[in-house]
């Protein structure tokens, strides 16, 4: 049978514009960085996806490299737009990005003219798309001149490989001098996407400031760092957790000291009648930079228990105040 969406899909997801752009995005997006490659089961991730959009999310962030294998989650994104979504292309945000190790050689990675033009090409090759509506320079590159990434990322626009362009992971110094850059070449930045959740909260040190002076907007990963920020750590280890896998998170990571302060916010989520994954998720939406928190999820549970932290996204001077206490 043919997918069909749910009619109420867009009765209660909130979806916030995009710094000064005509463009909104859902407050919660799905990124398939993990669970959607070669190496995990298609039914599930299209099962996943399936459900994020039925639940109003249209946003779905990928980049060259993610699966694994590297290339392998754009491949099945690619068939299930063949498979489910081709008829709803028009109601979906989907981007992709460039800068990490894709392929061996002095060309495979960073900020080049030549890397990010042709792994945009390759992206739109696997996913059987004309163009995305998103995309990033991944990470900044020291070793190539920020005229000429910023110049590929206008290009990659002008030719229509792209609607909008992106950065990911740059300081606030480099991130003024992109947006100078590519509104002097006529495609202004459109969006950020840094780290941010309660365990990392770099972007608090000059990045929101600069993203809300330059007008850009902010789509936060690891909101949960990684499964930490969750009840899954509270009690150990789970054999089926990343940190087990080894795949994203460091078992080392997971300290005495953090798994108390994880218990401590555990508390204070009940409290506010939620789980400690759903506060996480509000929490980086407190901020009035933050357009969308962006998800990653292993099973159909993770997603709508993320949606459901929409219930409840305001926050007490009190609740911040433990919160803080917690952290410390």
């Amino acid at each position: 049978m043919d997918y069909l969406p749910a009619d109420s899909r867009y009765k209660s997801m909130l979806y916030n514009r995009v710094g000064a752009s005509g463009i909104r995005l859902p407050a919660i997006s799905l990124g398939l960085w993990h669970n959607f490659g070669d190496v995990d089961v298609f039914q599930n991730g299209r099962t996943i996806a399936r459900r994020a959009f039925d639940l109003g999310i249209t946003h779905f962030d990928l980049a060259n490299n993610y699966g694994p294998s590297p290339g392998s989650a754009e491949e099945n994104f690619g068939a299930l737009m063949r498979k489910d979504f081709h008829p709803f292309r028009d109601e979906m945000i989907i981007s992709s990005k460039a800068g990490y190790l894709m392929w061996p050689g002095p060309y495979g990675e960073w900020g080049s003219r030549k890397y990010l033009v042709a792994s945009c090409d390759q992206s739109l090759k696997r996913m059987g798309l004309p163009c995305v509506d998103i995309f990033y320079s991944h990470r900044f590159d020291p070793e190539t001149p920020l005229e000429e990434t910023m110049g590929a990322l206008d290009f990659i626009v002008r030719s229509g490989r792209a609607l909008y362009a992106g950065i990911s992971s740059y300081n606030p110094e480099q991130t003024a001098r992109a947006a100078k850059l590519l509104r002097e070449l006529g495609t202004p930045c459109l969006i950020h996407q840094p780290k941010y959740n309660m365990f990392d909260r770099g972007i608090e040190n000059g990045l929101t400031a600069t993203l809300e002076k330059e007008k850009i907007g902010c789509i936060v990963f690891s909101p949960l760092a990684q499964g930490l920020l969750t009840n899954k750590y509270l009690n150990g280890i789970p054999e089926d957790s990343r940190a087990a896998k080894h795949t994203s998170l460091d078992p080392d990571s997971i300290t005495h000291d953090k798994v108390e302060k994880v218990k401590k916010l555990n508390d204070i989520a009940k409290a506010r009648h939620q789980s400690l994954a759903q506060m996480a998720v509000a929490w980086t939406l407190r901020n009035k930079v933050v357009t969308s928190s962006l998800i990653g999820a292993s099973k159909v549970a993770h997603v709508e228990e993320a949606v459901a932290a929409l219930n409840n996204l305001s926050f007490s001077a009190s609740e911040l105040a433990a919160i803080e206490a917690a952290l410390k």
